[in-house]
């Protein structure tokens, strides 16, 4: 089957994202700590959070499972800061947005690309293609669960199958902390939720040594090692 044409039909300036710069330093560990949520608070924010996804609810498309042939790259591009360029324009139509993300994969070559049952292109992505624009925290200890939405209108739980990893930024002493949404697709954490993250933060020992760490479904997730928060306190 030959390899059909993606055309945009609207080119329409991009709502343009504040806070693209997003690595951030750690808080002191005595900042106040966000952990008495009721459960009615705890449900209320988690049915808000929902509320303002587009796509809760609604499934991806199973592009893990379709094998179409490669038709090529796309002159579309996902910057740092969550906005899709098609030609070197910022796409306008969230909507429009929000169905090329639902066909996105990424694979073992390490590539992103469009896929559909009878075709897959090559996209450019800057940092990660999605982007955790809002958290919602609901109970304590080991029964917390963290549930984030994307910039797309994705809904995510923390946890075994959406795990919560760091990158150390080495070049602004930083971190950089990504979830899992699906597939080998992340979305970077936005500043802002880093620091909601960060506030929520515990010291806690896993496999013998002392981390600072958030926990979500049953999960740790270590932030850095208790000796490298307080260094990078003092």
């Amino acid at each position: 089957m030959p390899c059909l044409t993606i055309e945009l039909k609207s080119r329409g300036i991009a709502d343009k994202r504040a806070n693209s710069d997003y690595f951030v330093t750690m808080p002191d560990q005595e900042q106040p700590q966000a952990h008495g949520f009721s459960a009615e608070r705890d449900a209320a924010g988690l049915q808000a959070l929902i509320g303002r996804a587009a796509r809760a609810g609604k499934g991806a498309p199973p592009v893990e499972r379709w094998n179409p042939p490669f038709c090529g790259d796309l002159d579309m591009e996902i910057r740092a800061d969550g906005t899709w360029y098609y030609v070197g324009t910022p796409i306008g139509r969230m909507a429009l947005v929000q169905l090329f993300s639902s066909v996105l994969r990424k694979d073992e070559d390490g590539r992103t690309y469009l896929v559909t049952p009878v075709e897959k292109v090559g996209i450019r992505v800057e940092d990660a293609p999605f982007l955790a624009v809002e958290m919602n925290v609901a109970g304590e200890g080991d029964a917390q669960v963290l549930t984030f939405r994307t910039n797309v209108g994705d809904v995510v739980e923390a946890g075994p199958e959406h795990p919560l990893r760091f990158v150390d930024e080495e070049e602004t002493g930083g971190l950089k902390p990504y979830l899992l949404v699906r597939g080998r697709l992340e979305a970077l954490v936005s500043r802002a939720v880093m620091y909601e993250l960060a506030g929520i933060g515990e010291e806690l020992t896993v496999d013998g040594r002392s981390v600072f760490a958030v926990r979500s479904s049953r999960m740790i997730f270590p932030i850095m090692a208790s000796a490298e928060l307080k260094r990078k306190s003092a």
